[in-house]
């Protein structure tokens, strides 16, 4: 049997921090996390959210499948959003992570910026999906795309009766500074 997404998150969370030499007080503050929860997510005693994920992800300077290991299927949720992770593949350029989104009905989901020069790809399978950054956020339908720079803030937004897209994130070698 697998090993629960809060203890592989956990376990990775933990790892990536001590690789970076970084104290549980130093990355929750930087993550803007309180060290409770940190601590509490690191056991593997507190589920993962989309919002702790990312604050986390950016300090620690990798993309979001890393947090979950890798896991083929690992969902996470958050302000109305769920996400699955479909595939990942690590390149000699960067990494590419597919997702699948949902939105709940009106949901608004507020993303913090990703690494530098990382971009985001969304196809509407279902629905009215609203996406970009905050200041030109474009309104699209089932079979269109949109493609934006993740590099800084951005959101999603369903439509009245909910949204679902596949979500390709392109992030670089390197990372958040």
């Amino acid at each position: 049997m697998p090993e629960p997404l809060p203890l592989r998150v956990g376990r990775r969370v933990r790892a990536l921090r001590t690789e970076r030499g970084m104290s549980l007080s130093a990355l929750a503050a930087v993550a803007g996390i309180g060290k409770g929860s940190l601590s509490e997510l690191e056991a593997g005693t507190r589920n993962p959210t989309l919002a702790t994920l990312y604050a986390i992800a950016g300090p620690l300077r990798v993309p979001l499948a890393a947090l979950l290991d890798d896991t083929i299927g690992a969902e996470v949720s958050g302000d109305g959003m769920d996400t699955r992770l479909l595939d990942v593949r690590h390149h000699d350029t960067g990494t590419v992570e597919t997702y699948l989104l949902v939105l709940a009905p009106g949901a608004t989901r507020r993303s913090p910026a990703h690494a530098p020069g990382a971009t985001e790809h969304l196809v509407v399978t279902r629905g009215a999906f609203g996406a970009g950054p905050e200041d030109h956020v474009t309104t699209a339908g089932p079979g269109d795309r949109l493609d934006f720079a993740a590099d800084r803030p951005h959101r999603y937004t369903a439509g009245p009766a909910g949204s679902e897209a596949v979500l390709v994130i392109r992030t670089p070698v390197g990372g958040p500074p």
